[in-house]
């Protein structure tokens, strides 16, 4: 039997798939996702607050079970899952979500904590005064209804929100290639703004924003910084910055606290104390030494106590920075206009809204219209009935049946059983039409060419009763007629008059802002803007060091006192039994950092982001701070002023300049490291049994001297090393003998080649100085000139550095016992010598590193003089300070 394949349609698939898609989105976006400008509510939110409107659940109600309303909602409107329906009279009704909100929940709708609502069985509802206003006059025909899902009811399109709900309650949805973010705002603020516009069609957007100055999120907190929020009601598009609003509290004698009383909207409150105090425990934020939360039903109080040195300004950035008690409202004004979604910005969303009202009120008042001129030609046809009252009398009396009656008063004919003598008898006659000449004849709707009244009127006249026809009963209906007539007057004003018509939405508007606005709650920090926590962290110049360990700490430079040659020296650091300091130099607090790792790899760090210690500290983990691998620690550290690292010219004009532990030299462009990463960059490639050792920045006609720790050194200049990509290996710089390992590089400027001194220390505490002009430029790659005589006595070289004789040298030892000493006070000897003692080494203690300082006088001079520079915008002040490039000049 063949088949039967009449009933196959061939289609292409590809097409197919194209348009079911589209009818898809399209309805994601139209029935799901999006709100209407006009009433700011999506179908779901629509139909609920029409669901409570048929079961009678105004704000005077008695309450009625959330699953009832549910019920009656997916029932009759809404045929998706009853989760839908109920969150979104959860939502409804929380305080915390909604600004103001539409439904009166009786029972658990869930917490700031983020805590669910109880079932819809236990939980009971209603809605609020000020959602009753959004269904206002719906019964007048004023908005288009459509079928529901399966026509048997007439649901509305949209509402007649008798104030612009879209910008109150805000909006958030995600549809098809699109999504929208609307804020919510303060009611009055929003009601001023309309009103405005109504006044002044013309009116920028600057002007609206003058009354709405910026979203009022329910939660309160902070605004903070202008730009998004400016952006945002210019383009429809912008980020609004929002911040906890805390203050500083002292919660006992000597003890200070910040106390949390707003957080910005949307935030968990329960989930941002976790992450805060996972933030404490990883030393991501320092200076807490206890957190709870005290919020009770009088409101919210979290209580943040500090420790007895912390700073609390410190420590709210810190908190803002590292939680969501700082966060980001992506505004994203997208909205349906005449079923398409357009960007709209503050204007033209009040613009629509406007334009809605005005209908609302046309179509209202052409309403009310028609049903004022039907009672007044009802009551035309009474007042005609009662200045004839024994004629209609006797024609009813008369009359065989009330179908009767109603012919002939509309005829205005008497039965044919009544002759002209029982007219006379009862004492009655026919008065023509009854008509007034100071009445509105275009107030009473049309009658025939031939008869008295119309149907209408007709039984109208049936209907009353013997006590209507008293005479105050007479009065009281003329006085009605004159009176409606007076209100058909002043509606047809109205229709006639657009002006009349805006001037009522206005009116309109400004009473529901009487009777509903309240305070804004929401801060607004104009000149705010991104953390720079550098505005907070005092300009100084300060010891950063870094232990084998990888621990780090930042003291003030002003910690250390000068001592002699030959000093013991002063505690730097608390170390652990098996770590001891590997880098310690002298840099600027707000300088940034270039981190280069055994590996090769670079990091970035601000200084004033290393945890402040003090001298005996420990400090913290660098691994807290960057992102290093578990096999890999930090070799050298660049210091950058943060101008400079923002100067193209200076980032293309200067290098860095690496060794290796194996004698390779590397020279790459600084540029190629001014974008920093979390994970890092490759700095250098590294061979498997090579590790980086140095790195130094340079100005690209510098030389260099590298040395051995078997005592030799090598000084070339810097164009015998070209410049590559971070992804190369570089080329030899030294030739080294067997054991034998590179121990120091020196970058030296044009300028400073006659001033420097080439200081080489030994392990056992031995150093000297020696003139750089006793070191002729040789090739790079060779064995080099003897630097230093290293013998048992001396140890092995452990640094080469490069120092003047104003200069100070810190000195740190394995076991963390640093001394600051003057350099002029090492003595000046050739290179084939062992040099004097320059700290007095305990048992089994060595020379770990060292590094030159500026002297403490000239150190304050220079900065006021670089800080006077700095204010003619020339130089930073970080110029007068040496960064950590063992020997490079300031100047480079």
């Amino acid at each position: 039997m063949e088949a039967d394949n009449s009933r196959i349609i061939p289609i292409n698939i590809e097409e197919e798939m194209k348009s079911s898609y589209i009818d898809y989105s399209m309805s994601v976006i139209v029935s799901r996702a999006l709100p209407d400008v006009r009433d700011g509510l999506k179908p779901v939110h629509r139909r609920v607050l029409y669901g409570m409107h048929d079961l009678g659940l105004t704000a005077g109600a008695a309450y009625k079970k959330s699953a009832r309303i549910v019920g009656e909602v997916l029932g009759k409107y809404h045929p998706h899952g009853d989760s839908s329906v109920y969150d979104t009279l959860v939502r409804l009704a929380q305080d915390f979500s909604m600004r103001y909100p539409l439904v009166d929940g009786q029972g658990n709708f869930g917490s700031i904590d983020g805590d669910s609502a109880a079932a819809m069985r236990y939980t009971e509802a209603r809605m609020t005064k000020l959602a009753e206003e959004l269904l206002r006059d719906l019964g007048k025909e004023t908005v288009n209804t459509q079928e529901n899902f399966d026509g048997s009811l007439e649901e509305p399109t949209v509402l007649p929100a008798a104030f612009p709900n879209m910008l109150v309650s805000g909006a958030d949805g995600i549809a098809v290639g699109m999504a929208t973010k609307i804020p919510p705002h303060n009611l009055g603020e929003a009601i001023d703004a309309t009103v405005a516009y109504i006044d002044n069609p013309e009116c920028s957007i600057e002007d609206l924003m003058a009354h709405c100055p910026a979203p009022d999120f329910p939660t309160g907190g902070i605004i903070y910084g202008y730009k998004g929020v400016h952006d945002a009601y210019h383009t429809g598009r912008g980020r609004v910055i929002m911040r906890a609003k805390m203050h500083e509290e002292e919660i006992r004698k000597g003890r200070q606290a910040l106390v949390i009383t707003e957080i910005p909207y949307q935030v968990n409150k329960s989930n941002e104390l976790e992450r805060i105090a996972k933030r404490v425990r990883d030393d991501k934020i320092e200076g807490i030494s206890d957190l709870r939360d005290e919020s009770d039903r009088d409101g919210m109080r979290i209580v943040v106590e500090l420790k007895q040195n912390a700073v609390p300004d410190v420590v709210k950035n810190q908190i803002y920075k590292h939680s969501r008690l700082q966060d980001t409202f992506g505004v994203n004004m997208v909205a349906l206009v005449n079923g398409r979604p357009r960007v709209l910005n503050l204007k033209q969303a009040i613009q629509h809204y406007v334009e809605h009202r005005h209908e609302i009120v046309v179509r209202r008042t052409r309403y009310d219209l028609d049903k004022a001129q039907a009672r007044a030609h009802t009551l035309a046809g009474l007042t005609r009935a009662l200045d004839n009252l024994d004629a209609v009398i006797a024609i009813v009396r008369h009359s065989p049946d009330s179908d009767a009656a109603r012919e002939n008063l509309m005829r205005g004919v008497y039965p044919d059983t009544l002759s002209d003598a029982d007219l006379e008898d009862l004492g009655v006659s026919l008065a023509p039409p009854h008509t007034r000449p100071d009445r509105n004849e275009n107030a009473l709707m049309h009658r025939p060419d031939e008869g008295w009244m119309t149907e209408e009127q007709a039984r109208a006249i049936l209907r009353l009763t013997l006590n209507r026809l008293t005479g105050m009963e007479r009065e009281k209906i003329v006085a009605e007629y004159d009176d409606i007539l007076g209100e058909i007057d002043r509606l047809q004003t109205i229709l006639d008059s657009r002006e009349r018509r805006l001037a009522i939405v206005r009116e309109e508007l400004l009473e529901v802002k009487d009777r509903f606005n309240d305070e804004r709650r929401t801060a607004i920090d104009y000149t705010g803007g991104d953390i720079i926590m550098e505005d907070l962290i005092e300009r100084e110049h300060v010891v950063v060091t870094l232990t084998h360990q990888g621990l780090t700490k930042r003291t003030s430079l002003d910690v250390y006192r000068a001592q002699g040659r030959g000093g013991v020296g002063l505690k730097a650091t608390g170390r652990r039994d098996d770590d001891y300091i590997e880098h310690l130099f002298v840099t600027h607090s707000h300088d940034m950092l270039l981190f280069f790792t055994d590996h090769g790899q670079c990091y970035w760090l601000r200084v004033f982001e290393i945890p402040e210690g003090s001298r005996t500290a420990k400090g913290r983990s660098i691994r807290n701070l960057i992102d290093i691998a578990p096999d890999d620690r930090v070799r050298a550290v660049l210091s950058v002023s943060k101008d400079d690292f923002e100067d193209d010219d200076f980032l293309n004009s200067h290098y860095v300049l690496m060794a290796t532990r194996k004698g390779q030299v590397k020279k790459s462009v600084l540029e190629a490291f001014s974008r920093p990463r979390t994970n890092g960059i490759i700095a250098i490639s590294i061979d498997e049994d090579d590790q980086l050792i140095e790195a130094a920045l340079t100005g690209g006609d510098n030389t260099v001297v590298v040395g051995s720790s078997g005592g030799r050194a090598v000084h070339f200049h810097e164009d015998d090393v070209r410049p590559t990509g971070r992804n190369t290996r570089g080329v030899r710089g030294i030739t080294l003998g067997d054991d034998e390992r590179m121990v120091g590089m020196v970058s030296v400027a044009p300028d400073m080649r006659e001033a420097l001194d080439i200081l080489a220390v030994g392990a056992n505490g031995y150093g000297k100085r020696t003139a750089l002009t006793e070191y002729r430029t040789q090739s790079r790659g060779g064995k080099g000139l003897i630097t230093m005589k290293t013998t048992n006595r001396t140890g092995p070289l452990v640094a080469l550095k490069g120092v003047t004789d104003d200069e100070d040298l810190m000195v740190i030892t394995e076991n963390g016992i640093m001394i600051r000493t003057g350099v002029e006070g090492i003595s000046t000897m050739g290179r084939n010598t062992q040099g004097v003692r320059i700290i007095n080494l305990k048992s089994k203690d060595a020379i770990a590193d060292i590094t030159r300082v500026v002297v403490e006088e000239e150190a304050d001079g220079a900065e006021e003089t670089a800080d006077e520079r700095a204010a003619d915008e020339d130089t930073d002040p970080t110029v007068a300070v040496d960064t950590p490039t063992n020997g490079q000049s300031p100047e480079a």
